[in-house]
């Protein structure tokens, strides 16, 4: 039985979604295409934001991030589920897994903080815009960042460090479609309880202080819109913080209902679906179509990408036609 459960350990089965091969097939492409527009949206973004020298201040360099993590959770999870889903026996080793686990928790705990960031700095931006410059800079907004993923990456390895020490006996069938901590609790011999603490010690204190950011900040950019004379400042404070209270409370909404409690898990995959593939795809639509400093920047990039192409086509039919 020792050497049985030994051999357990070194991998596992991800059960993912449905063996029909018809709706295996559309659910491949389905994700297979979320996956495309998730990654040309976020990563576009990141190289718009760097690109153009207008959005270098501190609500695009929160941005950029969050985009630059959606990449990295999308990144971590989707191509092994594409690829599992014509596999004959969709496996994945252990260490496998820990890395995928690791690099999922570390994005997913940069953009809680982010959101909070991006919350603060929308408060500054309207309740004291004379402020602004002074209290959120450039510089801080960095500073913020580099705190956020350090903090996000020991988070991260204390999480998987904890992981490591159990010992998964039951069975090797994950009933998922990506390694998460809730499931490999379910099929732990080892009593997760310590793992459980550092749950409550590290990751509650992490989510109890951004939604408490956040909601502080938005209730007093509320009472600073309401308090507001012209209906042009109202409609434009309000326009600004829409995509981003939108996007907070997707995330959210998802998140707590995914670790709140569960007997079987059988909310599990919708919901991860929703957090882990479907907000990293619409976050850069929700922050982007709205936006016209986003909308500007990318017209003004794409009119010199053109021309310098067109320029270079011309240069080249002139070669030829001078040879």
């Amino acid at each position: 039985m020792t050497k049985e459960n030994n051999s357990l350990t070194t991998e596992f089965i991800l059960v993912g979604f449905s063996d029909h091969r018809f709706l295996k097939t559309l659910l491949f492409l389905m994700f297979l295409a979320i996956y495309l527009v998730t990654m040309v949206g976020n990563l576009g973004l990141v190289v718009l934001i760097y690109m153009e020298r207008r959005l270098h201040t501190p609500m695009y360099i929160f941005l950029g991030n969050l985009a630059l993590m959606d990449s990295c959770c999308s990144c971590t999870i989707t191509p092994k589920m594409l690829q599992n889903f014509f596999s004959v026996d969709r496996r994945i080793s252990l260490y496998e897994c820990i890395t995928q686990f690791y690099f999922l928790c570390f994005a997913e705990t940069a953009d809680c903080f982010l959101l909070a960031a991006m919350a603060y700095d929308r408060y500054v931006a309207i309740c004291n815009p004379l402020q602004y410059h002074t209290t959120m800079s450039k510089k801080l907004s960095i500073q913020m960042s580099i705190a956020t993923f350090i903090a996000s990456n020991l988070h991260s390895m204390i999480q998987t460090g904890c992981l490591l020490r159990l010992n998964f006996c039951n069975s090797n069938r994950i009933n998922h479609f990506f390694c998460d901590i809730l499931p490999l609790f379910r099929l732990s011999c080892t009593d997760p309880f310590i793992n459980e603490l550092m749950i409550y010690i590290f990751s509650m204190p992490i989510q109890v202080f951004t939604i408490t950011t956040i909601l502080v900040s938005y209730f007093c950019i509320l009472f600073t819109i309401f308090k507001m004379k012209s209906k042009d400042g109202r409609g434009k404070a309000f326009s600004t913080c829409a995509s981003h209270f939108l996007s907070v409370s997707i995330f959210y909404i998802c998140l707590l209902t995914y670790i709140g409690p569960s007997e079987d898990g059988n909310k599990d995959i919708p919901v991860a679906v929703f957090y882990t593939l479907i907000i990293p795809l619409l976050n850069p639509f929700i922050y982007s179509l709205r936006n016209k400093e986003v909308l500007n920047a990318f017209k003004k990039v794409m009119k010199i990408y053109i021309f310098k192409k067109s320029s270079a086509s011309a240069k080249h039919i002139n070669g030829i036609s001078l040879n």
